[in-house]
């Protein structure tokens, strides 16, 4: 018992349940709670950017290999895609069996399209943004203080690191101060990293407080089958890609359960980024590649995203008695492949992905969305965490495919059977 109360993903459990317990209880108290999640997302957003930026200009320049930093976002870039059609395609596929829409005869007049006015604008204004100018930021600092997107994090420190290889030796002092810097950032977010518990357990107090218990009854068949495919998604599809690259996916949750357990919590990705960055490491991944990676994967790698918005279009047009062909449903699929990939660093953003691919699939009206509305909340948090772990997954799968994944390393960890001197060594920073 004292060895368990000692690990971070007991107290995290802990605070969710309470969380949970406290806003079906007393929901105004609970409600009250949110500035506390939303506080503890914004410490661990205050430190990600420096830190990914260490992480990858310390990777590349380490690594000596301009040309790799090109081949790897080939790779990531072809694996995304593949993974995310294949995400889009189950989710489409289960909710035609399911038809959880069924029953719900909903007019479209009477919806109230004034409560999703604000995320179909803000669909509107995103899409309407040329993605190339997007990822580039106006200045320097913009980009850690701006919108907090990763690709403009990511964009400015492949730049950086290609300015640092190219000077050869007089970049050295550079080079020893960022190294340096890190161990004050990853200091830093070990700190933070210790309020998880309490981030997780607020915002599952806001959420339970806000929604409530009987906002889930009418959607209960959209909400199981959603939880249902993400999890035939994580275990049949990445499982088999886990299976192909030597390891088991149960073994691999198990092993990154704390950050699992907190993105669960929070709903967010970017509360478990770095620790997740780290185990990736002590797994025998590739730093470089791992700092490559995971930041891109956090706008192109959606792969609960991807099964959420197949599902919840298709929802929304049973509940609403449109019949949509398969060839409505496959031009469903290319939009959702686009807009998927237009929201990064947007607030809300799988929502008002959502919105984005109702504005150019005008059969379904996006009134339909406030159908939804109400559970989208706890839609989020299963869709995010599938995120997180295929984001895992992708690391560890380009790290195989640039033959720079220790195998044996890999398999250790995983089994419990690493050796302590060799744990510090591949995970100087871990969290």
């Amino acid at each position: 018992m004292k060895a368990l109360v000692r690990r971070l993903y007991f107290w995290i459990l802990v605070g969710i349940a309470a969380g949970s317990t406290l806003g079906i209880l007393a929901p105004s108290t609970a409600v009250a709670l949110k500035p506390v999640a939303d506080g503890f997302i914004s410490l661990v957003r205050m430190l990600i950017g420096p830190i990914v930026f260490l992480t990858v200009v310390l990777g590349i320049v380490g690594a000596g290999d301009l040309r790799k930093v090109g081949r790897v976002g080939v790779k990531s870039l072809v694996y995304f895609e593949v993974v995310s059609t294949l995400a889009l395609l189950i989710g489409l596929v289960i909710v035609n069996m399911m038809r959880p829409g069924d029953g719900f005869n909903v007019d479209p007049a009477t919806l109230d399209a004034s409560a999703v006015a604000s995320y179909t604008n803000a669909a509107a204004a995103q899409t309407a943004t040329q993605f190339i100018l997007h990822i580039i930021p106006r200045t320097f600092a913009d980009a850690f203080s701006g919108s907090g997107d990763m690709l403009q994090v990511l964009f400015i420190s492949i730049l950086f690191a290609f300015a640092l290889s190219r000077i050869g030796a007089k970049g050295e002092m550079v080079h020893r101060f960022l190294a340096q810097a890190s161990h004050v950032f990853f200091g830093m977010m070990n700190l933070v990293m210790k309020l998880a518990p309490i981030g997780a357990g607020a915002a599952m107090a806001f959420t339970f407080g806000a929604y409530g218990v009987d906002a889930l009854w009418p959607l209960a068949r959209l909400m199981v089958g959603y939880y249902l495919t993400c999890l035939v998604f994580v275990g049949g599809v990445l499982g088999l890609i886990a299976a192909w690259c030597g390891f088991s996916i149960g073994r691999f949750i198990l092993y990154i359960k704390d950050e699992v357990l907190t993105v669960l919590g929070t709903s967010s990705s970017e509360s478990a980024l770095v620790p997740l960055m780290h185990k990736l490491e002590s797994l025998g991944c590739s730093k470089s590649v791992v700092g490559l990676v995971i930041p891109s994967g956090m706008s192109f790698n959606m792969d609960g995203t991807n099964i959420y918005l197949t599902m919840a279009v298709l929802f929304m047009a049973q509940a609403m008695n449109i019949d949509l062909s398969w060839g409505q449903q496959l031009s469903l699929l290319g939009v959702a492949m686009l807009t998927s990939k237009g929201m990064a660093g947007v607030f809300g953003g799988s929502f008002i992905t959502l919105a984005a691919t109702l504005a150019v699939v005008p059969t379904v009206p996006a009134a339909g969305l406030a159908l939804i509305l109400g559970v989208d909340r706890f839609l989020a948090e299963i869709r995010t965490a599938t995120n997180f772990i295929g984001n895992g997954v992708a690391a560890i799968v380009i790290s195989r495919w640039e033959k720079e994944l220790d195998a044996e390393r890999l398999a250790a960890e995983l089994a419990g059977r690493a050796e302590p001197a060799a744990t510090a060594r591949y995970n100087k920073h871990a969290v």
